[in-house]
């Protein structure tokens, strides 16, 4: 009797629907990515088209201030009388920026200073370590908080001091794997062929990394989200901006946690936990899918069950018993 089992219809569908988009379809394979990127994506959708999912100026004085949350206004109003669902999806776009803008360059630095170290080594390699060693071992708050109180406050400023002091934990780790690469064979040929050290770094070995810069992108995303909520809740950042960070700044305040006006500060606090749920999320996905280790345990497990499900399915046999004779 045979055990094979018939993969049902809408599965051979749905994998071969996701095979035709390539690494996106690979990624949104893994259930934990499709529901962090689902999530992620409700608050980047609803950041860009703003003006339709909340339109009108999120600055407005629009009444009473903390009125709880009505027909009118869906999450109520602030201790300074602006509605909150509006400074929640208007702040987002903002948040956003930062987050994804403080990433990209943290991690620009990171890939440029990390793999160079880890190629070049010798000199270049002491010297730029020590500055990576450096920034690691700097307290990276009271160095945030120095950049942003000294520096012009704006949007510019928080990038720029978020990218300074995060950058160093990811490029270690591309610096480590960049040394890994430099002793394959792949490197060694391009390097006999004569090929010049930066194209060997950025066209031979950068190419094999995605996974890992990704993974960094992604937590330096949750970084920058983060870090500029807390230095805007401090009073830090531009409170003239609205981001989820200066809600929460205007929110304490104003006394909304004193007086009980949940509404006021849970919205903004609650879509900063979210997305970073989210973003992780995708992380831990993408991480089942390029981790072979990851990928080994999900085989066996896959297996396992398997054969469980058809130790069920199988009919059992009785061997059968011959009564006594007389």
């Amino acid at each position: 009797m045979s055990t094979a089992t018939t993969i049902p219809t809408s599965q051979r569908n749905s994998a071969s629907w996701l095979s035709r988009l390539g690494p996106i379809g690979t990624l949104l394979s893994s259930t934990k990515a499709r529901i962090g990127l689902t999530i992620v994506m409700v608050f980047v959708l609803a950041a860009i088209f703003a003006q339709w999912v909340a339109p009108g100026d999120p600055k407005k004085f629009v009444g009473a201030i903390n009125k709880p949350p009505s027909a009118e206004y869906i999450l109520g109003t602030n201790p300074q009388g602006k509605d909150v669902f509006r400074q929640l999806v208007w702040g987002g776009r903002l948040s956003l920026i930062i987050g994804f803008g403080s990433a990209f360059l943290m991690t620009t630095i990171a890939v440029v200073v990390g793999m160079i170290a880890g190629y070049y080594r010798g000199w270049i390699d002491d010297v730029l370590n020590f500055i990576m060693n450096l920034f690691l071992v700097i307290p990276a708050l009271p160095l945030l908080v120095l950049l942003s109180a000294y520096l012009k406050p704006g949007t510019a400023t928080i990038v720029f001091a978020l990218a300074i002091t995060g950058w160093a934990f990811n490029g270690r780790i591309v610096r480590a794997q960049t040394m890994s690469l430099r002793e394959k064979d792949f490197v060694a040929a391009a390097v006999v062929s004569g090929e010049p050290g930066l194209k060997i770094i950025f066209v031979h070995i950068l190419p094999n990394m995605v996974n890992i810069i990704v993974g960094g992108f992604i937590g330096a995303v949750i970084y920058g989200i983060m870090a500029s909520t807390g230095l805007a809740f401090l009073g830090l950042a531009s409170t003239q901006d609205v981001t989820w960070g200066t809600n929460l700044f205007w929110a304490q305040n104003g006394g909304a946690l004193m007086i009980g006006a949940w509404w006021a500060f849970l919205p903004s606090g609650l879509a900063v936990a979210l997305v970073a749920f989210g973003l992780a999320l995708t992380n831990y996905g993408m991480d089942e899918i390029t981790n072979p280790r990851l990928q080994a345990e999900s085989m066996l497990r896959r297996v396992a069950g398997d054969l469980f499900a058809r130790s069920v399915r199988a009919t059992p046999v009785v061997p059968r018993t011959h009564e006594p004779t007389a």
